[in-house]
């Protein structure tokens, strides 16, 4: 048996399958009966708190900060002339990329992200390298390494004379 009841999915806007909701149980929520009109085998959709949400009583925060990414990817050896002419192409696209270093079977982007929050920042990271792998060109390589630190961290370390060294030279570059 699949596990699949048959009517609409049980998701908020997602792309979640059939049956993603959570069975059993009363429907009753804590402070509120909301739900509790819910036919028998009727599957309850699930709720969940977004990263960054805040609880009542907290200030929001409005300004976004400044977060350096730094994206490392790996795969299949490629030509290092395919590899370079792709991340300069993502350059372009994508001015704000500090700086990339390359091989042939690897490279590592480095670049300022401005958001709300490190989970905002991930988020985009992660999704770089595969919303661009076509317009740019990009090697089929997989994501192996992300770092997402503050600004206040980035410069602590530079200070330290610990931690990735400063961007330079800004560009795309061999290691």
């Amino acid at each position: 048996m699949s596990g699949v009841r048959p009517g609409p999915p049980a998701s908020r806007g997602g792309t979640a399958s059939r049956g993603s909701g959570i069975r059993g149980g009363t429907g009753a929520r804590p402070g509120g009966a909301r739900g509790a009109n819910r036919a028998p085998g009727e599957e309850r959709a699930l709720t969940s708190v977004a990263a960054g949400d805040r609880f009542r009583g907290e200030e929001p925060e409005h300004t976004p900060r400044l977060w350096h990414v730094t994206l490392s990817v790996s795969g299949a050896r490629a030509p290092l002339t395919e590899v370079r002419r792709a991340l300069e192409q993502l350059a372009h696209d994508h001015p704000f990329l500090l700086t990339s270093r390359y091989a042939d079977d690897h490279a590592e982007i480095r670049y300022w992200e401005e958001a709300r929050d490190l989970h905002d920042a991930a988020a985009v990271a992660l999704r770089l390298w595969g919303e661009h792998r076509q317009t740019a060109g990009l090697p089929p390589w997989e994501i192996v390494g992300l770092e997402v630190i503050d600004r206040a961290t980035y410069h602590q370390r530079i200070a330290a004379g610990y931690g990735p060294a400063p961007a330079t030279p800004v560009g795309v570059h061999p290691f």
